[in-house]
């Protein structure tokens, strides 16, 4: 499908959704996701059932995963301070958080339930109101209970079974189930991510754009190529349109990782998924590893693994990445799960300019200032003559009410 025919599917369905509500989202369900729905929002007997289905050793793994992503987020915790810019003027910052977020998760090939802990944990840190998740069910109407235990670990107010775009629309416009949402967080397909820019244009922020997921791996004649063949094939298994890039200084190491790629290849359950994607990547030789760092640097990769001995070195030089790993045990399924570090980051080159999800993605910096009589007599000059010069004398006036009033008392 065309560029101008997604488009239009995307518009009509978030058409349809805005207009018929929940009966339009259980209508695309049906369709796309093969479910008959009586009622959208997941019950609390079904949060019950899935902490009943989820193994205690995954449950264990979920709340670890929890505790880090919290410790980590936590230290991004703004505290403004007042700053007296001049005699009387006062300014500072507050950080408020957006008062209802929404969540997508995808169902797709893999339950991505790490994805649930790594939106909702920030979003609970940074003080929101409302979490409120849409997630695909299946042909049961069932959610994975790994991502419901995941909700209910990271505190998210509501779930709601709606995939694809009709779960955009659903949070962007608000349905008599789905609550509207100020913002909306997750990954998905072209459909979401067409759905997500679309909303965003009037009805809801989003997180940041996005396409394919991607690594970059820069490797020396210390790599073992065994570990960078697995970091490379994590993320092809991603889905086919993934990228992975292989940039190394030795020609050893390039060969042995190209054989270790097909060795591992074969052993994967996903290998045709993870094969596709290989279809579309490169192994590069380059000179020395400064060379391999300016061209990731041009390539601005979502994650970027650094398992080199002059990792310190090359780390310092990192200036357009996603999220980087250091040394040759910091693999990137560490950060997709429980090392602490978000793992919804910029894609696609965003990373020229858009940062992860943190905790400020959650939350708006709202600025205060106090003036004293003092501060009219800093500043106020200033504020006609800049005004005057701008040709906008209401402006201008405001300020001279006041200049005026305080020479009349004498305090000027």
């Amino acid at each position: 499908m065309n560029t101008t025919q997604l488009t239009q599917v995307v518009t009509s369905v978030l058409d349809d959704v805005r207009q018929n509500g929940d009966a339009a989202v259980k209508r695309y369900e049906e369709k796309f996701d093969h479910v008959s729905l009586p009622q959208l929002r997941v019950t609390e007997a079904e949060m019950d059932e899935a902490e009943r289905l989820v193994d205690e050793e995954l449950k264990a793994s979920l709340e670890l995963a929890h505790l880090n992503i919290r410790r980590f987020h936590e230290t991004q915790v703004f505290e403004g301070e007042k700053t007296d810019t001049q005699p009387g003027v006062t300014c500072w910052q507050k950080s408020v958080a957006i008062e209802r977020v929404g969540l997508y998760v995808p169902g797709g090939t893999a339950p991505l339930f790490s994805t649930v802990l790594m939106l909702a944990t920030p979003a609970k840190i940074a003080g929101c109101d409302e979490i409120v998740l849409c997630t695909p069910p299946n042909r049961e109407g069932k959610i994975h209970p790994a991502i419901l235990v995941a909700a209910r670990i990271a505190g998210v107010s509501q779930i709601f079974k709606a995939g694809g775009v009709q779960a955009i629309g659903a949070m962007a416009y608000g349905t008599e189930s789905v609550p509207k949402v100020y913002k909306i967080f997750g990954p998905g397909n072209q459909y979401v991510m067409a759905a997500k820019q679309q909303v965003s244009l009037h009805d809801a922020a989003i997180d940041m754009p996005a396409g394919p997921s991607e690594v970059c791996v820069i490797a020396d004649d210390s790599s073992h190529p065994d570990f960078v063949a697995a970091d490379l094939l994590s993320q092809a298994e991603h889905g086919i349109d993934s990228q992975v890039l292989l940039i190394t200084t030795s020609e050893r190491m390039l060969n042995a990782v190209g054989r270790e790629v097909e060795r591992q290849l074969g052993l994967l359950p996903r290998r045709e998924i993870a094969a596709q994607a290989l279809d579309n990547s490169l192994m590069v030789l380059v000179s020395d590893t400064f060379e391999a760092i300016n061209l990731s640097n041009t390539y601005a990769p979502e994650h970027l693994i650094l398992c080199t001995e002059d990792y310190e070195i090359l780390a310092d030089k990192v200036i357009n990445a996603g999220s980087v790993f250091l040394g040759h045990y910091a693999c990137e399924s560490a950060g997709d799960y429980a090392s602490g570090t978000n793992h919804t980051l910029p894609t696609h080159g965003y990373a020229l300019a858009y940062s992860g999800v943190n905790l400020d993605s959650y939350c708006r910096k709202i600025t205060f200032q106090h003036i004293t009589p003092e501060g009219i007599r800093s500043i106020g000059r200033a504020v006609e003559v800049m005004a005057e010069n701008e040709q906008l004398m209401a402006h201008k006036r405001a300020m001279s009410q006041r200049i005026n009033y305080l020479k009349r008392n004498n305090e000027i």
